[in-house]
């Protein structure tokens, strides 16, 4: 991947209308001229600031991948109690699926991009073990036994609600709840002496 150097006010546009354009339809059915004509720049000026196609699907799913663990971040912050955060990636799922209804854009670039060795397949991927390993530490932090096991389960039940969401199923707040029992059931009461 060429080396990140800040993004001009063309670039911007271009990875706006990548992102629009990338999620509603899909990374493989876009082409650069779509994104060109969507964002108003050139071919030529597209290239000139990616290099390539795959990198600017990298850079959107880069940028995608900033805002998701800031929404995250940001809820485990507000969590009352270390149990309260363990499921905090869940309400900020709730408060992403507000805008992002067509499913994880990680999980359609993992489908679309098989290839382990494309920039955009390992930034997918990274984003699902971020996931999974910030499921185990706040797993820790709140005294839950088997950490790893917990962090796994919530993993699965998290990216369940997430792939089903374009079905209009409502499974997100059942899974937010299901993930809350998980964490109470896995929180060892404490010893009486």
């Amino acid at each position: 991947m060429q080396e990140a150097r800040p993004l001009t006010p063309a670039g911007r546009r271009i990875v706006a209308a990548a992102e629009e354009l990338f999620y509603s339809r899909g990374i493989t059915a876009v082409g650069v001229d779509l994104i060109a004509e969507h964002s108003g720049v050139t071919k030529r000026t597209l290239y000139n600031q990616f290099g390539s196609k795959d990198h600017l699907v990298a850079t959107y799913l880069t940028e995608r991948d900033q805002r998701w663990r800031s929404l995250v971040r940001a809820a485990v912050d507000a969590s009352n109690t270390p149990a309260e955060a363990v499921t905090a990636p869940f309400e900020a799922l709730l408060t992403w699926s507000e805008t992002n209804t067509r499913g994880c854009a990680f999980i359609n670039a993992l489908a679309e991009l098989p290839d382990p060795s494309h920039p955009a397949h390992r930034i997918a991927a990274n984003q699902k073990l971020w996931l999974l390993n910030l499921f185990k530490e706040l797993a820790i932090t709140a005294g839950c036994s088997h950490p790893a096991t917990l962090a796994t389960q919530l993993l699965v039940l998290h990216e369940g609600a997430v792939a089903t969401q374009p079905l209009s199923l409502g499974s997100l707040p059942e899974s937010t709840d299901l993930a809350r029992v998980l964490v109470q059931a896995s929180i060892a009461p404490p010893l009486v002496t």
